[in-house]
This record gives structure tokens, C-alpha cells and sequence, in this order.
């Protein structure tokens, strides 16, 4: 079933807004939020980015505040330690009984967030590839002795797709590529087929789209307002609530980059030069995952949601 046969199905019904960070898909999501309950319509928001599940990491997430959430119920926002690995294996579950729970009620549920694996994880059959904890921790003995780059080169060797779709500098994200492959199975790209099944039949994607010159400017702005917003005082706060124990959440981008410079291994300027670099590179990946998907409505804000429920 594609996204396009499923958009006639009973309400409720599943939305996904997706796109690059900073297209503006929060904003989205509550204008098509407050349209539903206007209708009658119980809708509630489901984060689906990775990182805006972790408690106090509020500025350089772009995490919405209580009060600007508008009234509307949001679900899975602080719902990890900063010492907690983020999974998708453990966020898939979750994630669907609270849409669950939000169709039961009678609303629509919203997923919204950029984390495509996130993203995929709950709106198609998505299936996990294997783990074994004995490679992975000698994998991860190999990362710390010999550095991201040089296990970047060995899965470029082994899988060239994967490791086309892999931020060279992720050591977490190349151990478990190169652990899947060491059992014979495939990597995560690999695991969405060409034409994958929805989970919930009735579901819609929209894709949010910003040109590319624009984006730029917005993020690269952006990140500067994190640094004037109080990035390293929230940082300085993330490290006594253990944030350098944290595997995901220390490596986040923007808050690899404060810890660098609270510990003096960068200038401001450089870990904010460094940050709106990867960012830049983040939000190209973004669009690319997201081009994968059958059907995904392409759309620029403003948005008429009227238009887009009618």
C-alpha cells in the first residue's frame, strides 16, 4: 500500500511532518493540530527527533517550550536521560503505543521530527537488523583505540551504500553498520525496501521543503542564536546531570561542539563554525533519506492547512 492510496482512509488518521531541521516542522505540526481540534478533532504531537528526547537538551534541539506547545498534548519530548542511549530499537514500541493511545482517544496523532530512521522505524514495517553485544564492544574497543575514521574506511570497503549514507565522523552509527554486517545481515538503508508497508493504513506524509540557499542562511543563524540563548550555560548544566557519560546525547550536534569549548579544546568561534558546518551536512542527509519515501506530499510554508485536511 502506498501513502497516496491510504490518504482516503477514516480519520483517525496518521500525519508525519518531516523535512531538514530548520524548514520549520514544529510550526506545522501545531497549525495542523489546532486545525483538527477547531474541527472537532482531538490531535495530538508526537516528537520523532532523536535528540529532543533527552530531558534539558532544550536550546540546541530547538525544543518547543510548555508554553509555546500552545495547549496541545505532546508525547516523547524528554522522555530519556542524557545518560541513556537514545535507540530506535527502543523507540519504535513506545512510539506506537502512544499513537495508539492518541487514535483511541479519537485524534489524529502528528508524528513530527527530522530523525528519518525515527520516522521510518513507526510509519512503515520497518525490521531491525541482528546485534551481538561481542562484536559491538570489540568494535567499539577499535574506535576508541584507532578513531572514527578508520572504521569509516573499512565499512566504505564493505558496503560503499552504507557508508555513503553515514556522517564519517559517527562512530556510533559506523560500529553498528560494520556489527550488522560482521553477521551477515544488511545494513538500515537497506532494511527500508523500495516500496515499504505502512504499519497504520491510513497514514500521510508530508514532506516540508525549503530552498537551499535559504536553509542555509536560517540554520547558520540559527546556531548563533543557540550560542546568544545560553547554549554553554545549558551545556554547563548537561554535565552535571552526567551528559559526557551519555553515548548519543554528548555526541549530538551542537553539544559535542560546547563540551569542546567548555573544556577548552575550541574557541566559541570554531565550535560555532564546526557546528553550522555539520549541521549544514545533517540537513543535506535529511533531505536525501527523505526523497526515499513513495508518495511523500512536497510542500513550503506558509501552509494552508485547510487546504491540506480538505
Amino acid at each position: 500500500m502506498t501513502l497516496g492510496s491510504a490518504r482516503a482512509g477514516a480519520s483517525p488518521r496518521l500525519w508525519a511532518i518531516v523535512g531538514a531541521t530548520g524548514t520549520g516542522k514544529s510550526d506545522l505540526a501545531l497549525d495542523l493540530a489546532e486545525h483538527l481540534r477547531g474541527l472537532g478533532n482531538p490531535a495530538e504531537i508526537v516528537n520523532a527527533d532523536a535528540m529532543q528526547l533527552y530531558r534539558g537538551m532544550d536550546i540546541g534541539t530547538a525544543k518547543l517550550s510548555t508554553h509555546e506547545r500552545r495547549g496541545i498534548p505532546h508525547h516523547l519530548l524528554d522522555a530519556r536521560e542524557v545518560t541513556d542511549e537514545a535507540a530506535v530499537a527502543w523507540y519504535q514500541p513506545l512510539a506506537r503505543e502512544t499513537i495508539a493511545a492518541i487514535r483511541a482517544r479519537g485524534g489524529d496523532a502528528i508524528l513530527v521530527g527530522g530523525s528519518g530512521l525515527y520516522v521510518s522505524s513507526v510509519i512503515f514495517d520497518f525490521r531491525f537488523p541482528p546485534r551481538d553485544a561481542a562484536v559491538r564492544a570489540r568494535l567499539e574497543a577499535e574506535l576508541d583505540e584507532n578513531g572514527a575514521g578508520a572504521l569509516f574506511e573499512r565499512l566504505r570497503e564493505v558496503d560503499p551504500g552504507a557508508a555513503a549514507r553515514i556522517d564519517p565522523k559517527n562512530g556510533r552509527r559506523i560500529v553498528r553498520a560494520l556489527e550488522v554486517i560482521e553477521q551477515g545481515g544488511v545494513t538500515h538503508g537497506a532494511v527500508l525496501p523500495e516500496k515499504p508497508e505502512l504499519w497504520h493504513p491510513s497514514t500521510r506524509v508530508i514532506g516540508l521543503h525549503t530552498a537551499r540557499d535559504v536553509l542555509v542562511e536560517r540554520l547558520d543563524r540559527r546556531v548563533e542564536r543557540m550560542w546568544r540563548d545560553g547554549m554553554l550555560d545549558e551545556v554547563e548544566r548537561l554535565r552535571v546531570s552526567g551528559i559526557e557519560r551519555g553515548v548519543t546525547a554528548s555526541r549530538a550536534i551542537g553539544y559535542a561542539q560546547a563540551l569542546a569549548q567548555l573544556r577548552g579544546d575550541m574557541t566559541q568561534d570554531e565550535a560555532i563554525a564546526e557546528t553550522q558546518a555539520l549541521t549544514r551536512r545533517y540537513a543535506r542527509r535529511q533531505v536525501s533519506w527523505f526523497k526515499r519515501y513513495p508518495d511523500i506530499e512536497w510542500v513550503e510554508h506558509p501552509v494552508d492547512v485547510a487546504a491540506l485536511t480538505g
